[in-house]
């Protein structure tokens, strides 16, 4: 992270201060989990936010605008690589009998690649399940010949797929290059896990946003209308129905901008005035100017992704490009 924040507190300075009169550590009522992982990132020095929690339904919504606002040029791009050369893909992809697609969102992209493979099953899995549900249905309506499975799952964890799935030729479709928002090392471990759900006889059909001008890259996750800015905002909305906070979302300004060093472009949210922010046993103040660090999105090189292909277990990889050598749609295969 590029921010540098002074006088940050120690974790025991900010937990004494924040605590609610009366109430210790000790005394608070137990939380689950989430709500635990929830309040340790966000109590460390450099506070942050899991990106998961960009999804509730006005997230998923909102991410669904910023794919078409003229700087994201990432969904438009990746649409042209299969546009361009689905051919090449359906041949090297060959028969599949289920495609299962990780973070599904809104559907379109699944839509697109069955009607190009023509699966007898289509698992879409994400974590905002009312946005899901709606998009499943509609698209069970365009491809009624197809069987399409919903499931509500964080995918960064294990989930269960459709008992009546078969377990030979699966697909699995990770599409937007979504992969970027992890560090590498939770990035292999995904592909991992989704080396194991396709199985030996089975693909991963994967999108990677590549290394490119900064500036384009900045002003993808800083859009002039300020969809994006929205989107970031509406995470702190999320969190206060998710562990009862009282984050007042416009005094937080969005920041988007470049490492080059760990090539990723971050998003932040930083105080615009000194604030203290109260949830369910404890809170925290931030000093104005300080920052939550919302979301990573890695930007490959070839290499770098052939490498992290290699070590998640696949073997035989396979990569179409736009013209530029913006985006890459990978098939990859153990």
């Amino acid at each position: 992270m590029r921010a540098v924040f002074d006088s940050i507190p120690t974790l025991r300075d900010v937990v004494s201060r924040t605590q609610p009169r009366g109430l210790t550590p000790a005394d608070a009522a137990p939380v689950d989990p989430a709500h635990a992982a929830i309040v340790a990132a966000l109590l460390k020095p450099a506070a942050s936010i899991s990106p998961k929690y960009f999804y509730d339904e006005q997230g998923s919504a909102l991410f669904e605008a910023i794919t078409e606002v003229p700087e994201y040029y990432v969904t438009r791009t990746e649409r042209a690589v299969m546009v361009r050369h689905h051919e090449s893909i359906a041949s090297a992809v060959g028969a599949c009998s289920s495609i299962i697609e990780l973070g599904a969102g809104s559907c379109k992209k699944a839509m697109s690649l069955c009607e190009l493979l023509d699966p007898d099953h289509l698992v879409v899995v994400d974590i905002s399940g009312d946005f899901l549900a709606t998009h499943a249905r509609a698209l069970q309506a365009g491809l009624p010949w197809m069987q399409v499975h919903q499931v509500v799952a964080d995918i960064t964890r294990p989930f269960e797929l459709p008992p009546e799935l078969p377990a030979q030729r699966r697909l699995v479709f990770y599409p937007g290059s979504s992969i970027g928002n992890f560090e590498p090392a939770e990035a292999c471990a995904l592909l991992g896990r989704a080396r194991g759900v396709s199985g030996d006889d089975g693909a991963l059909l994967l999108g990677v946003d590549l290394v490119k001008d900064p500036q384009i890259l900045q002003a993808a996750y800083d859009d002039h209308a300020g969809v994006t800015a929205a989107f970031n905002r509406n995470v702190l909305k999320h969190l206060n129905t998710l562990i009862g906070s009282d984050f007042e979302p416009m005094q937080w300004r969005h920041v988007a901008l470049f490492n080059a060093q760990r090539s990723r472009v971050e998003m932040h949210l930083e105080a615009t005035q000194e604030l203290e922010v109260r949830w369910t046993g404890g809170g925290r103040r931030f000093a104005a100017g300080e920052r939550i660090h919302t979301e990573n999105s890695y930007k490959y090189t070839p290499d770098r992704l052939q490498d992290l292909l290699a070590t998640a277990g696949y073997s035989r990889v396979r990569c179409w490009t736009d013209a530029r050598g913006w985006f890459a749609v990978v098939l990859a295969q153990p």
